[in-house]
């Protein structure tokens, strides 16, 4: 579902008119600092995306490591925890009862 300010935005990006709209580049209606304006906008945007691809990729290549690294984590604590349970340093010191 788009939200209305999304709507708007894909709408005005619909209504720029592209280099083969108008052959001869020349618009009557348009002046030349609103075709400036227009693909300057139009630069901005793709330049936008092309950020937001890059960071999405980011953000994935970060979640698979982060992944690799919980698990390299999990088999560590396990190796650790084995090594402290069969070394004598590490056993509980509980006093013996004498009778």
């Amino acid at each position: 579902m788009s939200s209305p300010s999304s709507t708007k935005l894909q709408d005005d990006i619909n209504s720029i008119p592209l280099a083969d709209d108008d052959p001869q580049g020349l618009d009557p209606d348009v002046s030349p600092d609103e075709q400036q304006e227009k693909a300057r906008l139009i630069a901005q945007v793709l330049e936008l995306q092309n950020t937001l691809d890059d960071l999405s990729q980011r953000v994935d290549g970060v979640k698979e490591e982060n992944l690799k690294l919980k698990s390299e984590n999990q088999v560590l604590g396990q190796y650790i925890e084995n090594l402290m349970s069969a070394s004598s340093v590490f056993q509980s010191t509980s006093p013996k009862n004498k009778k």
